[in-house]
């Protein structure tokens, strides 16, 4: 009897449960706990599309590329050569949209999108903004496409990013940065908006 009555209120409870998440469609859903991320899935050999998004002002900026990781590798003068020109990612090259015009020292930089490429190097890199963003690695870079050139001392030592990030920075009064960082280092393209 006793256990009739359990099985008889559990039932109850899980009737009301449902109808309590029924939705608009009159369907209802169960939800799974987020699996946690595994090592093996941090340590894929594959590089990974990701998207960065921020404000600076009230610009825009999207950035999408391709997150390749370390994996114990030598980066920089070894997967990456210093002195040639680097899509700064991988695969095809990473593009950068701002939604107004933005300036660069002192070069406006039209609203659109553009390719991010750099050349590392030992104490200094070029950062460089190209009109042509929709390529595949460098193959089709042309120096006469670039709207910009800039050269930046890189922050190294840093604690260990496992994969190549960017990430938009606001420095307030219409100052910012696109920062990208790997393994021990990180350049920034420095900008201000309108």
């Amino acid at each position: 009897m006793m256990n009739k009555l359990i099985y008889t209120l559990a039932l109850g409870l899980l009737i009301v449960s449902c109808q309590n998440k029924k939705g608009e469609n009159g369907g209802h859903e169960h939800h799974q706990p987020e699996k946690a991320p595994t090592e093996q899935s941090d340590n894929s050999k594959k590089s990974i599309p990701q998207e960065a998004h921020g404000n600076v002002g009230d610009t825009h900026i999207t950035i999408k590329y391709h997150s390749p990781a370390v994996r114990e590798r030598v980066i920089w003068g070894g997967l990456v050569p210093y002195g040639e020109v680097w899509v700064t990612g991988a695969h095809s090259a990473t593009n950068i949209e701002f939604s107004k015009a933005i300036q660069v020292e002192e070069t406006t930089i039209p609203k659109g999108k553009y390719a991010f490429f750099t050349i590392p190097g030992q104490e200094r890199w070029t950062l460089i903004l190209n009109k042509n963003w929709e390529q595949h690695l460098a193959d089709d870079y042309d120096q006469a496409d670039d709207v910009i050139r800039i050269e930046v001392t890189p922050e190294t030592g840093m604690p260990l990013t496992e994969r190549l990030t960017y990430t938009i920075e606001d420095k307030g009064e219409g100052s910012g940065a696109i920062r990208m960082s790997w393994e021990k280092l990180s350049v920034s393209l420095p900008f201000k908006t309108d």
